[in-house]
């Protein structure tokens, strides 16, 4: 069998899919600069702001070059929830409580193993 060749189209050579009736987002071009020389172009939607650094493929902050458009409205950042945060959500302490009894009697009961005895040293 290895030694047929696959006849046809080349697999992975070209693409069966068609661009008909397809609209691409509205695009714009910014350029960067980094403090190495290096120059770059970045492709970014209209609906998008341009960043005032990008990382260059030399991974040192570059700069933008031209004009940049501040943000009028700045963005709310959300207090990080933490999981006791999210469990507070959906149990109140008396069911919290409730719940940690339960699972004590089970362990005390021999019902369930502590954490680590299945491991083996």
């Amino acid at each position: 069998m290895a030694d047929r060749a696959l006849r046809g189209m080349q697999i992975g050579a070209k693409s069966m899919e068609s661009e008909d009736g397809v609209v691409f987002a509205d695009r714009y071009i910014v350029r960067y600069a980094c403090a190495n020389g290096h120059e770059f172009e970045v492709t970014l939607s209209t609906e998008a702001t341009a960043p005032a650094t990008w990382e260059c493929r030399c991974g040192i902050t570059a700069e933008l070059l031209g004009d940049t458009v501040e943000d009028d409205e700045p963005k709310v950042i959300k207090p990080v929830r933490t999981h006791w945060d999210m469990l507070r959500e959906r149990r109140s302490l008396e069911e919290l409580d409730e719940v940690l009894n339960e699972q004590l009697a089970l362990l005390r009961e021999g019902r369930l193993r502590p954490e680590g005895a299945y491991r083996k040293g």
